[in-house]
């Protein structure tokens, strides 16, 4: 469930009232065409917009023209044809409703950039101590931010339209870290001007960036119908999430109907919560590095005159995300940490005397807890009084089982679709030379990323008419505790999710980044290397330079005639290297099962690494497989070995 503001946000969206045009408005464009806009070159230009309804629209730019009709709904579509590197250019749209003059526009290379918090970053907050970071204006070089917003439909326009500005030292350092040093580096190899569109949202999940039809074909049918059934009906669907949020607990947990820990008479051992702040801050070692959930309690005592009629609740911030319940009855959930929760209580929820309040806080990662401020939270009542409820909150560690809390497809990051629908959607055919992504720390342990990737990647081409375009993909970097025996790890596994797509697709590259990663941050400063790796990507599937594209990649393992192991390498700049040492580290020989694993020190020639056998069956082979491994194996271009897992074949 949503804040009020959101949900009348969301009504907005879905009624069409958030692209209304007044009567008698001259015509406009949709997507990202503004002043100082870079349209792909040798693409056809593919534009829409809004007029008045049934009028001929005129658009007109580098000396070719095309009209276009608006229909019922005063809509039009017209495309332009191709049109070489070049201008500036004046781009005109006349109708006899009016006209407009779009000044500025360039014609050259454009790329998408999307994904998480890494995405995110901007300029000014990695790190910045390097002359890149502080160029001068380049007029062929164009930036656009598409501001953050949630729908649960797809739009036709952006609710906030997005413009174009020239980067330079005014502009640059507000615009992501790594699209930017990615872009920049390739306007020094590319003659042709670039333009970057940049589309990310920090904390979010890959199937929030997914479309419906994406979603079914991944497997997520359940969640893109209920997403469905809230843009409808958003009661009903909050209770169908609250039913399927109940059932996976009752399913993990054992607990039977009516015992479980949100009901006014669970018996845990609630204690008394020392302050609305971060649990990692209460001084209780249990918590001091805690992620998973916590339980949350309050009794409030009301009248009877208080408990009648609807009523509204505010809990304030909860991190990560919360489902809550009031007198045993479900009443909401969201999953962004920042935002404060406000939930209606329809009448017949509360009730005269004792009223319990149960919150479960599931922190995912970093810091968690109901953070308030405790001075907000408060029932407000239909009369317009209300209590406070920011104090004498207990709370209980949750038993810990297998398995990810579900989340509601309509929260903003952690949904299903809900960001392809208001930050991809809107772009229409906005055709790209190439897309680069950083994302998938949200998605560790929740497995099938390969699948959800590929397909969004063959989605997002096609809707933007672009079946060509590169992809670059950013490798996870490490993060976490520093592995100290081999393990699993859900880092790892998303890792070598990213190496398949990327190997498996003509198009795409691999960005690796474990070498500029920081076991103790989550977002590490060193973006510049990680720009100039996406563009070595770009540079190799956009503008066919002989270079690999994603530097040193695993070929095959082959076992030898001894007990050893052969690993065979492609991409590789001049020789590997064991840096710093006299072997190379991180690798892992393994049989079958599971925890079969065992580190192995690998002697580097070429671009082949020896690993000597040990005794035991071995069947496949790891390379840094954990959260924050240790690595030491590079090319002559400084670009280090990946994640991976491959079989072992066995001797010619």
């Amino acid at each position: 469930m949503r804040s009020v503001a959101a949900r009348l946000t969301l009504t907005a969206i879905m009624t069409g009232a958030a692209w209304a045009e007044p009567a008698g408005a001259a015509p406009r464009l949709d997507g990202v065409v503004s002043d100082h806009a870079v349209l792909q070159r040798n693409q056809p230009i593919d534009l829409s917009g809004q007029a008045a309804v049934g009028e001929t629209v005129m658009i007109s730019l580098a000396g070719r023209s095309v009209s276009a009709k608006a229909g019922r709904d005063g809509r039009f579509t017209a495309q332009l044809p191709a049109l070489p590197a070049g201008g500036p250019y004046d781009l005109t749209i006349a109708a006899a409703s009016g006209a407009a003059v779009l000044h500025d526009i360039l014609i050259g290379d454009v790329f998408l950039c999307s994904g998480q918090s890494n995405m995110e970053l901007k300029v000014s907050d990695a790190q910045d101590l390097i002359p890149d970071a502080h160029a001068p204006t380049d007029d062929r070089l164009r930036l656009l931010t598409v501001q953050k917003r949630a729908a649960p439909i797809p739009l036709g326009t952006f609710a906030d339209p997005p413009r174009w500005v020239v980067a330079g030292p005014t502009t640059q350092p507000d615009f992501s870290a790594a699209c930017f040093y990615m872009v920049q580096a390739l306007r020094r190899t590319a003659d042709v001007p670039i333009g970057a569109i940049h589309s990310s949202w920090g904390g979010s999940r890959i199937s929030a960036w997914m479309s419906d039809a994406a979603l079914r074909r991944t497997g997520m049918a359940d969640q893109a119908d209920l997403l469905a059934l809230y843009a409808r009906d958003p009661a009903a669907a909050n209770a169908r999430a609250m039913t399927i949020w109940e059932g996976w607990w009752r399913a993990g947990s054992g607990d039977a109907a009516g015992r479980e820990p949100w009901q006014p008479a669970a018996a845990l051992d609630w204690r008394p919560v020392p302050a609305m702040t971060n649990f990692e801050t209460w001084g209780v070692p249990e918590l001091a590095d805690y992620n998973g959930m916590v339980w949350y309690r309050r009794e409030v005592e009301l009248t009877a005159g208080q408990a009648r009629g609807p009523a509204t609740i505010v809990l304030g911030a909860v991190d990560d995300a919360d489902r809550t319940w009031v007198n045993g009855k479900g009443i909401g959930g969201s999953s962004l940490a920042s935002q404060s929760r406000v939930y209606a209580l329809p009448a017949g929820t509360l009730k005269a005397g004792r009223n319990v309040i149960t919150v479960n806080d599931d922190d995912v990662y970093a810091n968690g807890g109901m953070t308030g401020p405790a001075d907000t939270m408060r029932i407000t009542f239909a009369d317009g009084s209300s209590v406070p409820i920011g104090s004498e909150w207990r709370y209980a560690v949750a038993k810990p089982f297998a398995g990810s809390a579900p989340r509601v497809p309509w929260d903003d990051i952690n949904g299903a679709g809900t960001l392809y629908n208001a930050m991809i959607a809107p772009l229409g055919r906005t055709h790209v030379a190439g897309m680069a992504w950083y994302q998938g720390e949200s998605d560790t342990g929740i497995p099938g990323y390969d699948k959800r990737l590929a397909t969004m990647i063959a989605d997002w081409r096609t809707r933007l008419g672009s079946p060509d375009a590169a992809f670059g993909i950013v490798q996870l970097s490490s993060y976490g505790k520093p592995a100290t025996a081999p393990s699993d790890s859900g880092w790892g596994d998303v890792r070598d999710a990213q190496r398949r797509v990327a190997l498996q697709d003509p198009h795409a590259g691999l960005a690796v980044t474990l070498d500029l990663g920081d076991p103790l941050d989550i977002h590490p400063g060193e973006k510049h290397a990680v720009g100039q790796r996406l563009a070595r990507v770009m540079r190799a599937a956009v503008y066919g330079e002989r270079i690999a594209p994603s530097g040193p990649s695993i070929a095959d393992a082959q076992a030898g005639a001894g007990a050893g192991v052969t690993l065979r390498f492609t991409g590789v700049t001049g020789t590997l290297h064991a840096l710093g040492a006299g072997q190379a580290i991180g690798f892992e020989l393994c049989g079958t099962a599971p925890a079969s694993c065992r580190y192995a020190a690998g002697r580097v020639d070429g671009a082949q690494v020896t690993l000597p056998g040990d005794g035991q069956p071995v069947t496949r082979i790891r390379y840094v497989w954990a959260d924050a491994p240790a690595i030491n194996l590079a090319d002559d271009a400084g670009l280090p070995v990946g994640t991976f897992e491959v079989p072992v074949m066995a001797a010619r």
